[in-house]
């Protein structure tokens, strides 16, 4: 009798904290939503809402000798780009899902995307992002995205 107590305890809590963890999914979805709605405004004080202060940003892609490169950027140095975009260029990039991911205090998000440029394609790929939930705010410590230009199924936004 105690083993299956116990076992029902266990499924209990487990179930307890698999509930909890998909009630954040909203609004881990709305940080990164909220980054991408200031990175295609070029407003950088909205994105820079969104990452934690020391946030590691970095792009892997294959350059045009075919060697697999890895790019480190300063949240800097993204934010000066972001408010360096000229009023005439539009950025879109369109998240084709979200997979989310939650223990305690932190989330890992993956979410393909097409990049749009002035309206035409540009290349896809797949960011990978990892939150912090600090004191009840979810941040991004980490982004990496991964580029490239063939094998891109696009879809007419």
């Amino acid at each position: 009798m105690h083993k299956i107590t116990t076992i029902l305890i266990v499924f209990i809590l487990t179930s307890i904290s698999h509930a909890q963890n998909k009630k954040e999914h909203p609004i881990i979805k709305k940080t990164i939503t909220t980054f991408f709605e200031g990175l295609h405004k070029g407003d950088s004080a909205i994105v820079s809402a969104t990452l934690h202060p020391s946030v590691k940003i970095q792009t892997t892609f294959t350059n045009k000798e075919g060697k697999r490169k890895l790019l480190t950027e300063s949240k800097e140095n993204l934010l000066t780009k972001i408010a360096g975009k000229k009023p005439e260029h539009t950025y879109f990039e369109k998240l084709l899902s979200y997979n989310i991911e939650v223990d305690g205090n932190l989330a890992s998000v993956w979410t393909p995307y097409e990049f749009y440029f002035n309206d035409k394609f540009s290349h896809c790929g797949a960011n990978s992002f990892q939150l912090f939930n600090n004191n009840g705010k979810w941040e991004i410590i980490y982004l990496v995205d991964m580029r490239r230009r063939n094998n891109c199924k696009t879809i007419k936004k």
